[in-house]
């Protein structure tokens, strides 16, 4: 699950990036705010990468794909770029849960096989 994860992280860090390039032609917000948000998402989204197998990581990424929606407030393409990355955080999370317990089993059976 892990390293699905981090993928989808690490494509919103960029993702957040270039959002934040296209909130700064926006004349009403000002480049200071617009790089604080972004730098800040933009470091949790890295930090998230190493804390998606811990307690609460999952959802703390969870959390980061609601701001990414709701980003799109500001940059409306954000909208779609945010429901994107939300639906691969679900396959992420899902699909690696389950390639980790087919691990699990492969690695129980050549343990009993051996044991014989």
């Amino acid at each position: 699950m892990r390293t699905l994860c981090a993928s989808t992280l690490i494509g919103e860090f960029f993702i957040i990036g270039f959002a934040g390039l296209v909130a700064m032609k926006d004349p009403d917000l000002s480049s200071g705010l617009v790089w604080t948000v972004c730098g800040v998402a933009m470091l949790l989204s890295v930090l998230l990468c190493g804390m998606v197998t811990r307690p609460g990581g999952v959802q703390l990424g969870w959390a980061l794909q609601i701001l990414l929606v709701l980003s799109g407030f500001f940059v409306p393409l954000m909208f779609f770029l945010g429901l994107c990355f939300a639906g691969l955080w679900w396959a992420s999370v899902h699909f690696g849960r389950r390639i980790d317990e087919a691990k699990r089993r492969f690695v129980a059976g050549e343990q009993s096989s051996g044991a014989v």
